[in-house]
């Protein structure tokens, strides 16, 4: 084997893992963000318990457009 072919066999190895560690550091946010609006919903929920159906919709829209955030962290994950 000549030089070439083990210098382009190590950057194949040397690059599989970046998609999945990128994935990773993508679903740190939504992660994040999903516990900070399902805590603050229970919170608002707590001070004010008649709300606590137009709080709820209003949480799953929020989990539902934070969660979309994941889904383009996969997708840019598998790009590049």
């Amino acid at each position: 084997m000549d030089i070439v072919t083990l210098a382009q066999a190590a950057e194949t190895v040397t690059n599989e893992g970046y998609g999945a560690i990128g994935y990773g550091l993508a679903a740190i946010g939504p992660g994040i963000g999903i516990g900070i609006l399902v805590g603050k919903t229970v919170e608002g929920m707590a001070r004010q318990p008649e709300m606590a159906g137009t709080l709820r919709t209003t949480m799953f829209l929020g989990i539902a457009f934070t969660e979309a955030l994941a889904l383009i962290g996969i997708v840019a994950g598998f790009l590049f």
